[in-house]
């Protein structure tokens, strides 16, 4: 591969990782602020027997909502994908790991966001974000 497609490469890698990843936790934010609410997340976390389940559904709505929003932007990226790693972590273990492999209730869906969290954990948004122009500008680290 030559420097030129390198750098490209390195620049644009991670966008569509973390604008599909973003999406889904947008998504799945804005479900449960805008269709559940907070007393059908609630009652959903409840449910799934998840502690502190009002508690939970506030923390789960915000990370999800301003996490995706985050990952779109490529803004503080290594934060966001954090927080979201540990949100389908948690997933995982507390309601989907019974479930087996294969979705609705198994944990693949939840283990395939949870890897690509961790990934933008590490990885950061890449040259293509906020995150990027905000080094490029002298703005700090964040990304």
């Amino acid at each position: 591969m030559s420097d030129t497609a390198a750098s490209m490469a390195a620049r644009w890698g991670l966008v569509p990782l973390r604008l599909v990843v973003g999406l889904a936790f947008l998504m799945h934010g804005s479900q449960k602020l805008f269709t559940f609410g907070v007393a059908g997340t609630t009652s959903m976390m409840t449910q799934m027997g998840v502690p502190l389940p009002h508690l939970s559904a506030i923390v789960v709505t915000a990370a999800e909502l301003l996490g995706g929003l985050a990952l779109i932007t490529g803004l503080f990226t290594r934060l966001a994908a954090l927080a979201l790693a540990v949100d389908m972590a948690v997933a995982v273990l507390l309601v989907k790991l019974p479930g087996g492999w294969y979705m609705p209730r198994g944990v693949e869906f939840e283990l395939t966001l949870c890897a690509a969290a961790v990934t933008l954990a590490l990885m950061g948004a890449g040259g293509i974000s906020l995150d990027a122009a905000r080094r490029r500008s002298g703005g700090g680290a964040g990304g």
